[in-house]
C-alpha cells in the first residue's frame, strides 16, 4: 500500500499540536493566578499567599518547560512538511511568529527567571511585577498565535500575486474577522483550565487534610472564578458560533451533522454521521433547536454539508463528535460551578467529600475540552489550509514522500511519549507533595541558588506521596 504524505503530515501536525496546546492553555490561566497571589501577598503579607504562590510557581515551571519543548518542533514542520504554505505566506506568517518571540517569549522567559529565583532576593514589589509580566507575556504570546491561526481560518487584509500572499492591510490581517471571538474563547478556556486544576488539587489535599487553611482559600478563589467564567464561556461560544456560521458555514453544518440546507433543523444529541451516504444513523435530536441556537429563530435556515462539493467537505463524524465532547464538558463545568455555590451557601464547600472527589476527577476534563475544541476548529476547516485560498494538498512540500512523513511521525510520537510520561510523573510528584510550610531564608542564600531552571521546581518527596489508593481523611 502506498503511503500518503498528505495524510501522514496532517496526522503528524495534529499529534504535535494536540500535545503542545494543553500546556500553553494551562500556563496562561496559572500565570494569572500566580500574579493574583503575589499581589495579595504584597498587600497583606499573609504567609498563606506566599505558600500558595511558591507551590503553584513550581508547577508553572514544569508546565512552561514542557510547553517550550513540545512547541519547538512545530515551527520546523512548516519547513519540512508544509514548505509551499510557508513560502506562500511568509510575508504574513514570518513577521507574526517573530513578533510572538520578540514581544512575548523573551519577556516571559526573562521575568520567569526573576519569579522562580528572585524571591527574597529582590524587593517584594519587584517580585510581584515579575509575576505580572510573566502573565502578560503568556497573553501576548497567545494573541499572536491566535491571530495567525485565525487568519488561516478567515483570511483578510491581503491579495494573492503569483501564488504569494501580499499584505494590503496589517490591521485587517491581524485583527481578522474571527480573531476577537477566537481570542476571547481561548482566554476563557485558559482560565477554566487553570481554575479547575487549582480547584481539583486543592480539593484533593482538603480530603487528605493537608495545609487546610491554604487549600481552603485556593478552592474558594477557584470556585468564585469558575462561577463567573464557566457560564460566560457559554455566551462567548455562542457569539463565536454565530461568527463561524457567517464565515465558515460548512464547518457549522458538520458540527451540527446537518446534511441538507433547511429550516427548523433539529439539535442532534446523538448521531452516527455517514459521509458516504450523506445521512445520519441512529439520530436523536430536539426539533428546531439547532435553528434556534444558530439563528435565534426556530424556523431559521441552517446551511447543509451538501452545499459544497464532496472534495470540499470536512470529516463530518470527527467534527460532529469533537464538538459535542467540548460542549458536554462545558455544561458539566457549569454544573460543577453552581454545585459549588450551593455547597458554599450550605457551609459544606470544604468538607463535602463527594464534591471534593468530583473536583479531583474533573482535573483532566479542561484539557480534553481544549483538545476537542481544537479538533473542531482545525478539522472543520478541511480541506483548506487557508480557508478558501489554499488547500492542504497545495501547501504540502512537493518533494515529501510517504516514507519520510511516516519516519518523522514515528519519531515524534516516540520522543513526545517520553516527554509526556516524564512530565506527568514529575507534575504528579509536585501535586502529591502538596504545599510545604514556609521556611526561614537560608543562612547563606548564595550557596542555595538553583543552577538549573527546573531545579526551582524541586520539592521534598517520599514514596507515600504517590499513594493514589482511596483517599484518607
Amino acid at each position: 500500500m502506498e503511503l500518503d504524505p498528505l495524510l501522514l503530515s496532517r496526522i503528524q501536525f495534529a499529534f504535535v499540536v494536540s500535545f503542545h496546546a494543553i500546556f500553553p492553555v494551562f500556563t496562561i490561566g496559572l500565570a494569572a493566578y500566580i500574579a493574583v497571589l503575589e499581589g495579595l501577598l504584597l498587600k497583606t503579607g499573609n504567609p498563606v499567599w506566599k505558600q500558595l504562590s511558591m507551590f503553584w510557581t513550581k508547577v508553572f515551571a514544569v508546565v512552561f518547560a514542557l510547553g517550550v519543548v513540545s512547541g519547538l518542533v512545530m515551527a520546523f514542520q512548516f519547513g519540512t512538511n508544509w514548505s509551499n504554505f510557508s513560502y506562500a505566506t511568509a510575508n504574513f506568517m514570518g513577521p507574526v511568529l517573530s513578533y510572538e518571540v520578540v514581544t512575548a517569549f523573551f519577556m516571559e522567559a526573562t521575568f520567569l527567571g526573576v519569579l522562580l529565583f528572585g524571591r527574597d532576593k529582590v524587593p517584594p514589589a519587584a517580585h510581584f511585577f515579575s509575576a505580572i509580566m510573566v502573565s502578560l507575556g503568556t497573553f501576548i504570546s497567545s494573541f499572536w498565535i491566535l491571530s495567525a491561526n485565525s487568519w488561516m481560518q478567515t483570511p483578510g487584509g491581503f491579495e494573492m500575486r503569483d501564488g504569494i500572499v501580499h499584505l494590503t492591510s496589517w490591521s485587517e490581517a491581524i485583527f481578522n474577522s474571527s480573531f476577537p471571538y477566537r481570542f476571547a474563547h481561548m482566554a476563557l478556556a485558559a482560565f477554566l483550565t487553570g481554575g479547575f486544576v487549582v480547584a481539583g488539587v486543592s480539593a484533593w489535599h482538603l480530603v487528605r487534610n493537608h495545609a487546610v487553611e491554604a487549600n481552603k482559600r485556593a478552592l474558594s478563589m477557584s470556585m468564585w472564578l469558575l462561577l463567573i467564567i464557566a457560564p460566560l464561556q457559554l455566551v462567548v461560544g455562542d457569539f463565536h458560533g454565530l461568527n463561524t456560521l457567517e464565515e465558515q458555514p460548512v464547518k457549522v453544518a458538520a458540527m451540527e451533522g446537518n446534511w441538507e440546507r433547511g429550516s427548523n433543523v433539529p439539535l442532534l444529541l446523538f448521531a452516527l454521521p455517514d459521509q458516504e451516504a450523506e445521512t445520519n444513523r441512529a439520530a436523536i435530536g430536539l426539533p428546531g433547536m439547532a435553528s434556534l441556537i444558530l439563528t435565534h429563530d426556530i424556523n431559521g435556515v441552517v446551511p447543509g454539508i451538501t452545499d459544497v462539493p464532496k472534495e470540499e467537505r470536512p470529516p463530518v463524524a470527527l467534527v460532529f463528535w469533537s464538538f459535542r465532547i467540548m460542549v458536554g464538558i462545558g455544561i458539566l463545568m457549569i454544573v460543577a460551578a453552581f454545585a459549588g455555590l450551593v455547597l458554599r451557601m450550605m457551609g459544606r464547600l470544604y468538607d463535602h467529600r463527594g464534591f471534593l472527589q468530583a473536583l479531583r476527577l474533573m482535573v483532566p476534563l479542561p484539557f480534553i475540552a481544549v483538545t476537542a475544541g481544537w479538533f473542531t476548529t482545525e478539522l472543520g476547516r478541511a480541506p483548506w489550509l487557508i480557508y478558501g485560498v489554499m488547500t492542504q494538498a497545495e501547501g504540502l512540500t512537493p518533494s515529501l514522500t510517504g516514507g519520510m512523513a511516516l519516519f518523522s511521525l514515528i519519531g515524534f510520537m516516540l520522543v513526545y511519549a517520553v516527554v509526556f510520561v516524564v512530565g506527568i510523573y514529575y507534575l504528579t510528584r509536585l501535586t502529591a507533595a502538596g504545599l510545604t510550610d514556609i521556611e526561614a531564608p537560608p543562612e547563606h542564600p548564595e550557596r542555595q541558588r538553583p543552577k538549573r531552571p527546573l531545579s526551582a521546581a524541586d520539592t521534598p518527596f517520599d514514596g507515600d506521596d504517590l499513594d493514589f489508593t482511596p483517599l484518607r481523611g
